[in-house]
């Protein structure tokens, strides 16, 4: 495991403190998230932890748990009579994290649902490592947005104005990203990082033919972050 990786683990680790019996857990989807459902599946089976049931935020994630033997629901399974379905945690990565705990998701191809479960949930805690932190958001990744794959092009033209450069996500054998939903993917790049993340979001948000964007604004309770240092937790409003 390189170093890298070793911060994932340390993040993802140092999150589980979070987690109680009985809870109703949201499970996040990339690489680091992944870790979490491991070590999760860890404890279940060692008894440490009982009476989970989980909401997965992509079907890669929902195949990794089911492999681990980690219960899985949705979120209308969850629900009680007459109240909306709530989580009461829920743990992801992140692409990129800026100093008000904004956040850029969606690299690993699925913000739309990661965005459905972590609305629900009453705390979300993000695990990161340090080269995850950035003075602005788009400073070092560009934002994915999923679009309609109906007049594709169109939507492309549009974010190009929008951004400094935007382009279809495509994998590394060039066939166009396809979300668990059917989804394409755009990057859209931004010079310098962005100024306004929260005017952009609405603006994206009010343009027909974008489904969703990575800009996961106001949404995090905790950032769990792992460095060379050891794991340090960043709060709004408190450093």
């Amino acid at each position: 495991m390189d170093d890298q990786q070793n911060l994932k683990a340390e993040a993802a680790a140092f999150a589980l403190q979070y987690v109680r019996s009985g809870m109703r857990l949201g499970l996040g989807s990339g690489s680091t998230s992944a870790i979490f459902v491991d070590l999760l599946a860890e404890k279940l089976r060692r008894g440490e932890l009982e009476n989970i049931q989980a909401v997965a935020t992509s079907q890669g994630t929902a195949a990794r748990a089911e492999r681990q033997g980690i219960p899985l629901r949705s979120l209308a399974e969850l629900r009680q009579p007459g109240q909306p379905a709530r989580l009461d945690l829920a743990v992801d990565g992140a692409d990129e994290v800026d100093p008000h705990l904004n956040l850029i998701k969606g690299l690993g191809h699925a913000l739309l649902r990661e965005k459905i479960i972590e609305l629900h949930a009453e705390q979300f805690i993000v695990i990161v490592d340090e080269s995850k932190l950035a003075p602005r958001l788009c400073s070092r990744v560009p934002l994915p947005v999923d679009i309609l794959r109906f007049e594709v092009e169109s939507h492309l033209d549009w974010l190009g104005t929008v951004a400094d450069r935007a382009e279809l996500y495509r994998l590394a054998d060039g066939s166009p990203v396809v979300t668990d939903d059917g989804h394409y993917m755009a990057l859209c790049w931004f010079e310098g990082g962005l100024v306004n993340p929260h005017a952009l979001a609405e603006r994206l948000s009010a343009r027909a033919g974008i489904i969703e964007h990575g800009l996961f604004l106001d949404m995090a309770s905790k950032v769990v972050v792992a460095g060379q240092a050891g794991v340090q937790i960043l709060e709004k409003n408190h450093g």
